[in-house]
């Protein structure tokens, strides 16, 4: 082995060395991949306009095929079925009207807002992702707006296809920042639309399966069961600190269901879980972690503590009536479950002490 490898200056030189080429590779994948989608938005317009004025007829997009597949025989992206695409690709995203008559009938104006900004740029925001995320845009979408927003949400995040297509499927543009909150009245701008946007309402548990009669217990140990897919139903940023966390106020502990912290508002987020309809005294309760946590855990450099409380179900002028005079922010959404494991078939399966046991009867 050679000594170099023994000297921590020059593994930590070559550590970054490997991080720089890395950063490179994307770097250059990224500019290929734009320059290829900007080639074919060119020639998606082409192939509109000549379709509008030529006389050539409904074959020539075939023949079209066949001529640069010869020239251009390695290039995968001439071929007839794509072809189409690129041509479904320009129709769909040149359709200025239709992202902004979602933005009008949208109710929430953080949306608006976003969508005006963002719709004239559309051909250079959908270029900044792949060309199998676009496709599958055309697959599972059909207005401009919605694909708008998984197109933003893919470039923030990074998603890659399989978590694109699980938060479409989950309509994830239908439930971000839809929760009840009080931020505007307890948190400064622009935090208070940044926690906003943090909340979704419903949240999707369908990867627990569960009694329609679960409790608060069974709930939080599928969560924790599914943390990777709970923490992706959470959004990006959020970070585990740990469950059932203790607080001690004046002699007694109470224990916080969930706590995480988010990296990107850089503050503590308190989960509070129900499996009954929102009640107000809960809005009281969650009020009183927060300030616990902001007083005990929470540094100088963290910023306010947030409130989750997520219910079986709410009434929202309940909830609006609970949150308005309260100092802590604090969101309130529901929780979905669509299918439940039935009763009888849960109770007759074995838990994890009994398979564990079984198998280690054995050895």
């Amino acid at each position: 082995m050679s000594e170099l490898t023994q000297d921590k200056e020059y593994r930590d030189w070559i550590v970054s060395i490997k991080s720089r080429v890395q950063a490179s590779q994307i770097k250059a994948a990224v500019a290929v991949n734009y320059a290829m989608l900007e080639l074919y938005w060119y020639l998606g317009e082409q192939i509109i306009e000549r379709q509008e004025t030529a006389k050539w007829g409904d074959g020539f997009l075939e023949q079209m095929s066949r001529d640069l597949l010869a020239e251009f025989p390695d290039i995968k992206g001439f071929s007839y079925r794509n072809l189409r695409s690129i041509r479904q690709w320009v129709r769909f995203w040149s359709q200025p009207d239709s992202i902004g008559k979602q933005a009008v009938s949208n109710s929430d104006p953080n949306w608006k807002q976003v969508v005006a900004k963002l719709a004239p740029n559309a051909p250079q925001l959908v270029a900044q992702i792949p060309w199998g995320h676009n496709i599958l845009l055309l697959q599972k979408l059909s207005d401009p707006a919605d694909a708008l927003f998984y197109v933003q949400k893919t470039i923030e995040n990074n998603w890659s296809r399989a978590v694109l297509t699980h938060q479409i499927e989950s309509g994830l543009h239908l439930r971000e920042g839809k929760a009840i909150d009080n931020f505007d009245a307890t948190l400064p701008e622009p935090e208070s639309d940044l926690a906003r946007q943090l909340l979704r309402d419903p949240y999707n548990f369908d990867f627990l399966t569960l009694t329609k009669r679960h409790n608060e217990r069974e709930l939080e140990d599928g969560l924790i069961d599914h943390l990777t897919k709970f923490l992706l139903e959470l959004g990006a940023g959020f970070a585990f600190v740990g469950r059932q966390f203790k607080i001690s106020v004046d002699g007694d502990d109470y224990c916080i269901d969930l706590l995480f912290y988010h990296l990107h508002l850089h503050c503590y987020i308190v989960i509070d879980l129900k499996v009954v309809k929102f009640q107000p005294e809960f809005a009281g309760k969650m009020n009183f972690y927060i300030s616990a946590v902001d007083s005990q855990v929470r540094t100088e450099a963290d910023g306010p503590t947030l409130g989750i409380l997520i219910c079986k179900s709410k009434s929202d002028i309940k909830v609006e009536y609970s949150l308005r005079d309260l100092t802590k922010p604090i969101g309130v959404s529901e929780y979905q479950i669509t299918e439940h494991l039935p009763e009888d078939l849960r109770s007759s399966l074995p838990t994890i002490e009994q398979i564990e046991a079984e198998l280690g009867g054995g050895g």
